[in-house]
């Protein structure tokens, strides 16, 4: 890997990145960053949690004239999570340098966004629908802007906002730089890039690459209506420090989370149809510690930037690899252990060896445990406990009532009933959820089964419809949940307004 110093960045870009703690670059930042220097239009092909930000982040910033008090730079971005996330990192990376940045996003107060407009920000980060409200109300000019990013643009795509993309980018004057990132080339970013990009380079980072080693990956073949108590045992084997459980739709986090909490974990959910300030909430109270468990989407983590993850846990089997990739990366960063494990009932096999050829790694197979190794496990954590207290010291206090103790009952028992008393003994009362439909794998001979759940990736017809919102197949459900991405029917012409209000 190149060290950031050789990059060719200037002294006080160089100064920024050392103290963020940045020394060799990783395969993406150190093919893009050079390319992008030298003024060429780019597509960068990689997943998340590869180092897109600063690829495109850091050359953006080196080129801003802070002298000129005109928005320069424009990043699009699929999520408010996502926005706030890379304009908190291209804050950092542009404080030596001064330079203002300012995200945008629905859920926000538009009136305040607007004054934060006339204090003459230097890079706008945005969601397409909040951006476009901008422009249509003449209140964000793009006159003087000479480098536009694309974040993410598949799912931009999945989201239904390619329309509201070219809207933005036919507002921009036409001789400027494109920055294109996604983590796949689907026909219509084909087309984007086409259309608005100039003999753009390609960078390809390969899946291989992305794939971290400290993620220990497992899977558990398990039937649907055993998943939960499933996944219960192994959070009371495992006790993560804190954990993220994916769901492929909003009904599905919503009775998750639900059931967790009445099964005493520490709970919270997240998905696309929670107020900017509900999320902030929940996400502020997972980043603290104060809730264990955090149950989401796809859609909804995309660009969570969450130290400390321990397990990741696939509790629906995501849609396609790319997605995967996504959600184990929420875990095993800054040098430190992950674990992630996915469920896949007896259909999804195929969609799981598709995963695995893609990643180009095996997930290793773990028995789903019983209930008596859930409770051995509490029990291990129980007594691990009471070392640590021991190891620890400082007991004089408490010692002569332990010898009081020790006089009337004897030394076992004694330990047993505090290994008891710290013990949280596995609560299995019956709790119904939803069945969700298995995503099958493209070319999987069991599809013909009960025309049960395809990927969008494998069935044209499917996504035609749910684009629509009429899928038959889902029903009065779709109410209480999503198929896939949670906000995937936003491509309905009859939602779009709607979506931008929200983005």
């Amino acid at each position: 890997m190149a060290l950031f110093q050789d990059l060719g960045l200037s002294q006080q870009l160089n100064k920024a990145v050392s103290k963020m703690g940045f020394e060799e670059a990783t395969p993406i930042q150190s093919e893009t960053i050079p390319l992008a220097l030298e003024g060429h239009d780019l597509i960068g092909q990689a997943q998340t949690g590869t180092g897109k930000t600063a690829a495109f982040g850091i050359p953006l910033i080196e080129k801003v004239d802070v002298n000129v008090d005109a928005i320069q730079g424009l990043i699009i971005a699929p999520t408010r999570e996502l926005a706030v996330q890379v304009s908190e990192e291209l804050y950092k990376i542009g404080q030596t340098k001064r330079v203002r940045v300012l995200s945008i996003y629905g859920g926000q107060d538009i009136s305040r966004q607007i004054r934060a407009l006339k204090k003459h920000p230097h890079i706008i980060v945005g969601t397409p629908g909040r951006m476009l409200d901008h422009i249509n109300r003449r209140t964000l000019r793009l006159q003087d802007v000479h480098t536009v990013i694309l974040d993410e643009a598949d799912e931009m795509l999945n989201m239904g906002f390619i329309e509201d993309i070219e809207k933005i980018l036919s507002n921009v004057p036409e001789n400027h730089q494109t920055l294109l990132f996604s983590a796949t080339m689907p026909t219509p970013i084909r087309r984007i890039a086409e259309k608005f990009m100039n003999e753009p380079k390609v960078v390809k980072v390969k899946a291989k690459e992305v794939t971290m080693p400290n993620i220990t990956q497992y899977y558990l073949e398990v039937q649907e209506k055993r998943k939960f108590d499933i996944l219960t045992r192994l959070l009371d084997m495992q006790s993560p420090e804190l954990a993220i459980i994916f769901g492929r739709t909003k009904r599905r986090v919503d009775e998750l989370s639900e059931a967790l909490n009445m099964r005493g974990y520490s709970a919270q959910g997240i998905h696309g149809d929670l107020t900017q300030s509900k999320r902030l909430s929940v996400l502020r109270q997972f980043k603290e510690g104060s809730i264990d468990v955090l149950v989401a989407t796809d859609v909804a983590a995309r660009g969570l930037d969450i130290s400390g993850v321990t397990h990741v846990y696939n509790f629906d089997i995501p849609q396609d690899p790319e997605s995967y990739v996504h959600r184990i990366g929420r875990t095993g960063r800054a040098g430190k252990m992950g674990a992630a494990m996915t469920f896949v009932t007896p259909r999804e096999t195929g969609q799981l060896h598709n995963i695995e050829r893609t990643t180009k790694r095996k997930m290793e197979r773990l028995t789903p445990p019983t209930l008596d190794e859930a409770m051995e496990g509490q029990q291990r954590i129980a007594a691990d406990k009471l070392t640590e207290s021991v190891t620890q010291g400082n007991l004089s206090y408490y010692k002569q009532l332990a010898e009081e103790l020790l006089e009337e009952h004897d030394s076992v028992s004694l330990v047993a009933a505090a290994i008891k008393l710290f013990t949280k003994e596995p609560n299995e009362s019956p709790i119904q959820l939803t069945a969700e439909p298995p995503v099958i794998a493209k070319g999987d001979k069991n599809k013909r089964g009960n025309g049960g759940g395809r990927s969008r990736s494998n069935s044209k017809n499917y996504s035609q419809q749910n684009r629509r919102g009429n899928s038959k197949r889902f029903g009065d459900k779709r109410r209480g949940g999503s198929n896939g991405s949670d906000n995937r029917n936003r491509n309905s012409s009859s939602n779009r307004k709607d979506s931008r209000s929200k983005a």
